[in-house]
């Protein structure tokens, strides 16, 4: 067992920056590149923690804003922090809320010391800045804490994103300031739009500040491809290469294997969760409706060679019939595989790295996968 925060990069391919690591936590190392499945609720939907471990989920995340206001800190802190609370053994980081937070555009007001917000469960007055995200992350116990930053909408003026890499890094002074030196691990999170400069000027403040990783935010906010993999290419090149570099948001297969070729490390994203209660698999060819009337007699699994419990054990015909009939066991099964399908990419990515062949396996993949997924 290394001390929590220790990172190691234990190759870089030969020809692009994707590197092949692992980071130390209070609760276990994670290989990286790793994908993490959200959690937002303290669950990731419909899946019990052994059914995570058996798709090979290394770490999970969860979120302030949401825990915060339902259950509340104080029920998760009595319960023995979120870990025992959830049942759930292996890491977990946690957002700081501030994508939630901002994402609350007509009820929140903006203050040097934080957002002033309207719930959205039942419109009750709150506040959320760096010194209260801190706190509620403290105690509930993730071996990852986000500091609190202001993330950026697109499209956005250059005028109101340098306002925000400007709050964005005074709270990340203080998220620094108030890091626990327990154990638990704080990243900082870079902002700055489409603006290059901005997102190099973000990085090289925050890299000062000494975090133990660092996150490239404020992307996946309905931007074009081309954009988002520029901002992580801008935002990744003035981060340090010894500690780990989290894409905040991003879960489609061709992108995931994008930025890792540009040396990001950790993902996540609600797509694999959220694809299956909307009845579509994700696949290594395709993504596909399992709800369409094509599939009614179809006895092949979602996706043949594929070794998940799902499609060892049931057809299409068979998930299409629960889904179409609103029985969850189909939404479960749906998340068993695209869980399976997105976890199985970072072990392919992982592998291909450590035989040195990564540049060839992505080129490969790309060329097989055009579509969103």
């Amino acid at each position: 067992m290394r001390a929590p925060g220790t990172f190691e990069v234990m190759g870089v391919d030969p020809k692009t920056k994707a590197r092949r690591g692992r980071l130390w936590t209070l609760h276990g190392a994670i290989n990286t590149p790793v994908f993490m499945p959200v959690g937002t609720q303290a669950t990731v939907k419909t899946m019990m923690p052994a059914e995570l471990e058996s798709v090979g989920a290394e770490i999970i995340l969860g979120n302030t804003y949401h825990l915060n206001i339902r259950p509340g800190v104080d029920v998760i802190e009595k319960c023995g922090g979120l870990h025992r609370f959830m049942g759930w053994n292996r890491p977990i980081l946690t957002d700081s809320g501030g994508f939630q937070v901002f994402s609350l555009s007509g009820l929140r007001k903006i203050k040097p010391d934080g957002v002033e917000f309207s719930s959205h469960v039942d419109g009750a007055k709150l506040f959320l800045g760096p010194r209260e995200a801190m706190d509620i992350q403290r105690r509930l116990g993730s071996d990852i804490m986000m500091a609190f930053d202001e993330c950026t909408h697109y499209p956005c003026t250059r005028e109101y994103a340098c306002q925000a890499v400007a709050r964005t890094l005074s709270w990340a002074a203080l998220c620094a300031e108030l890091h626990p030196r327990n154990g638990q691990l704080v990243f900082g999170i870079v902002q700055g739009g489409e603006f290059a400069d901005l997102r190099a000027q973000c990085a090289r403040e925050l890299t000062a500040m000494g975090f133990d990783g660092y996150a490239v935010g404020g992307v996946s906010v309905g931007e074009p491809e081309s954009v988002m993999l520029d901002a992580v290419r801008n935002g990744v090149l003035e981060l340090p290469v010894e500690k780990p570099r989290y894409l905040m948001g991003v879960g489609v297969m061709r992108q995931m294997i994008e930025a890792v070729a540009l040396g990001v490390d950790m993902f996540d994203c609600v797509m694999p969760t959220r694809y299956a209660r909307h009845g579509t698999a994700i696949t290594n060819e395709k993504r596909f409706a399992v709800k369409n009337g094509e599939y009614k007699e179809d006895t092949r699994p979602v996706e043949e060679g594929c070794e998940c419990y799902c499609c060892r054990n049931f057809t299409r015909a068979y998930i299409r019939h629960l889904l179409n009939v609103h029985e969850v066991l189909g939404i479960r099964l749906l998340t068993i595989h695209n869980l399976h399908r997105t976890l199985g990419l970072m072990n392919e990515i992982r592998a291909a790295l450590d035989q040195g062949v990564f540049a060839d396996f992505k080129e490969e993949f790309l060329e097989k996968n055009k579509e969103d997924r």
